[in-house]
């Protein structure tokens, strides 16, 4: 039986780590009757969470690949994506966003806004996801909603109105008011399954009032209907849903809820929220590249009756083989159904489909316009689109950071190195910002990801799932070279062996470039040189910014001029060009200043107030430089710039420092100057590294 698309809500559940994502996951499967029990991603309940399904996720008690699922809520069906908090999995955050219609926003009422909800808020914004905000955690002590609501307008930019409040805080949280129903609402029975309406309690009567007033003014501004009723004095609910629904869907108006999910109160009001407010597929725009037609921008229909458009957006390689997550933008997928890969250029038959729940799986026969599901057995990369063979459509590609730390790896038997190579090969394809290469120079294998947590799990997944043991190297930073100044070259390039030689002179400047990495200008006048011999210089300085000469990695901000040069009738050729331009690259970066350039890191420390002096001083001694710090109450929080290369084994301090009460999270910012005592350390440890390789 079809599912029909109005009531298809595609949502996913994102925020800072430790916000309570994973367990508002488990309530909302427990309430749509997917699970018959609640179970705990902390604490004594060692089952773990349900959509934390890998054992490395059940013992650390974070959330590592983001897992789907497919529950049932009243008439509707909602496709649910848990995503990961930790900034070290943030691919997994940016692949689910890219194919979701909606997310909840989780924010704890004690920390509020916090610097992965900010990251968060950036990626919702990229891809254009309308959001929920939901504030959890009521129960715990220093709970402020009301402030976490100040926080979403200061900090995050957006509009938020609330449409529930709390009854109590604290150990005193009783229930919430619905402002929309003007109702207390109550979560009775063993896991707050039973909703009870009531009253207002007369304390209560003039704040849910006044924040009534507020979402009634906010809401208006997306509805004229609406605005003439209140005018009136005439405003019923069915028009304030539509107008927040307006708002929502328009990326305009955040509705806030608030509640606890450990606590089982609020949650089953915030499914209604998703179902009112959320849009269903046919309200969000989808553009794909038709690329027969020079890439001309297609909006694509969520219409079962056109030709199928689908993203494979996430692959997982399991002991069934690999499994690939499938957003179907328009038409429909069938068992059998032929589909081509626009990437591959390859079609293929679609044999097994599946809709997941976690790490479990239900066969079903075909997938409905606007579904998540997954198909068995498909070769393809992370980010490939599938189209009706008769469309060769591109869906726009989502945004992969760059890795900032790499790891050197060795297996310890030529049995594990069997098993290393398998691992290392499914981890690149199913993560984008996980990347392997061999060190031509040292002939190591480097794994590179996007911060310590990021590599340890990946070691630790060979470890278990390929029973291959492996010897781990130093955590080495992805440090760069750049130029401060403008500098000249003139460098030709001659060599005569008998018959024909080479010649070429290329002569130009080199100066700090804006915004790109790399920047190459042909200011060549009169034909000094040869129009076929230009990309072969382009060619040249390309290969000399792969390495730098003071630590020996890639040069950025370069822009390249080439002004003057000369040929050889005989002797010029490709190779002799880009030769010519590796000397005249080499000639004018001694003179250009080089530095060198570290990864700076926002770090933020969140941990007891009594512990405050230690969190200042243990940033000082790793040259970082706090740019905030504030207290609530018992509990304080401390935001600083860090470089990468001074967070090594940090989180070892920060428990040490704090008697294990505190925790820190962090994400790349920039690259920034490494000052010169550290640059000159970093230029002798080089050195004395090539002296030892060429020995």
């Amino acid at each position: 039986m079809a599912i029909d698309i109005h009531t298809m809500r595609n949502i996913g559940i994102s925020a800072h780590i430790d916000s309570g994502k994973t367990t508002l996951s488990e309530r909302i499967l427990f309430y749509c009757n997917k699970i018959h029990a609640i179970h705990e991603v902390h604490g004594k309940d060692a089952v773990g969470a349900t959509m934390d399904s890998m054992d490395l996720e059940r013992e650390r008690g974070i959330t590592i690949q983001s897992a789907a699922t497919n529950v049932d809520w009243k008439d509707y069906n909602i496709n649910l994506i848990d995503t990961p908090g930790h900034v070290d999995f943030t691919i997994e955050v940016e692949r689910s966003l890219r194919v979701l219609d909606g997310a909840i926003l989780v924010l704890c009422a004690v920390a509020g806004v916090q610097s992965q909800s900010i990251t968060v808020d950036r990626q919702l914004k990229r891809y254009h996801v309308p959001r929920l905000a939901f504030i959890n955690k009521c129960d715990r002590t220093g709970a402020n909603p009301f402030k976490v609501k100040a926080q979403l307008a200061e900090k995050l930019g957006l509009n938020p109105v609330f449409l529930t409040i709390p009854i109590g805080l604290e150990d005193k949280l009783e229930g919430i008011v619905d402002l929309i129903d003007m109702k207390a609402v109550y979560f009775d029975g063993d896991n707050g399954e039973d909703l009870r309406y009531a009253e207002i309690p007369a304390h209560l009567v003039d704040d849910a009032a006044k924040y009534r007033e507020e979402l009634l003014e906010s809401a208006s501004m997306y509805d004229d209907e609406l605005m003439e009723a209140v005018l009136e004095g005439t405003a019923t609910n069915d028009q304030i849903v539509r107008a927040v629904r307006a708002g929502c869907v328009a990326e305009q108006l955040v509705p806030v809820f608030v509640g606890s999910a450990y606590k089982n109160k609020g949650v089953q009001v915030l499914l209604d929220g998703v179902t009112r407010y959320l849009p269903d597929p046919t309200e969000v725009v989808n553009i794909a590249l038709d690329l027969d037609d020079a890439e001309k921008e297609v909006v694509l229909k969520a219409d079962p009756a056109e030709k199928t458009v689908a993203l494979g957006f996430k692959l997982e390689d399991g002991q069934y083989g690999q499994l690939t997550y499938v957003r179907i933008y328009q038409g429909d997928i069938k068992k059998g159904t032929e589909l081509f890969n626009t990437r591959s250029h390859k079609k293929f038959k679609v044999g097994r489909l599946v809709r997941m729940h976690a790490n479990a799986m239900e066969d079903i026969s075909e997938g409905y316009n606007g579904d998540i599901v997954a198909l068995f057995g498909v070769e393809c990369a992370s980010g490939d689109t599938f189209c009706h063979p008769d469309l060769n459509y591109a869906m726009t590609s989502m945004y992969v950071p760059e890795p900032v730390i790499s790891l050197s790896i060795e297996p310890v038997d030529k049995k594990s190195s069997d098993q290393m190579g398998k691992a290392l090969n499914r981890f690149t394809k199913e993560d984008p910002t996980f990347r392997v290469h061999i060190d031509p120079e040292s002939n190591q294998t480097i794994i590179r990801g996007m911060g310590e947590l990021h590599l340890e799990v990946y070691v630790e997944r060979m470890k278990r799932e390929y029973k291959c043991e492996v010897v781990t190297g130093m955590p080495q930073v992805a440090y760069r070279e750049a130029i401060t100044q403008r500098s000249d070259f003139n460098y030709t390039h001659k060599k005569q062996t008998g018959g024909s030689g080479q010649y070429g002179r290329v002569a130009g400047f080199m100066e700090p470039g804006e915004e790109k990495n790399y920047e190459f200008v042909d200011a060549v006048k009169g034909g000094a040189i040869p129009k076929e011999f230009i990309p072969s210089c382009d060619k040249g300085f390309r290969k000399s910014i792969e390495k730098g000469s003071l630590i020996g990695f890639p040069i950025v901000n370069t822009k390249m001029t080439v002004n003057d040069g000369a040929s050889h009738a005989v002797d010029s050729s490709d190779i002799a060009f880009q030769l010519a331009a590796i000397g005249a690259f080499r000639e004018a970066y001694e003179k250009a200043k080089p530095v060198i350039l570290e990864p700076i890191m926002k770090v933020e420390v969140e941990g007891p107030t009594e512990f405050q002096g230690n969190f200042f001083a243990s940033i000082n001694q790793r040259r970082g430089l706090i740019s905030s710090s504030s207290e609530n109450g018992a509990f304080c929080k401390v935001e600083a710039e860090v470089p990468l290369s001074e967070m090594f084994g940090y989180s070892t301090v920060i428990r040490s420092l704090s008697q294990g009460k505190a925790e820190f999270t962090m994400e790349f910012l920039k690259y920034g100057k490494v000052p010169t005592n550290v640059s000159e350390q970093l230029r002798k440890d080089y050195l004395e590294k090539r002296r030892a390789e060429q020995k």
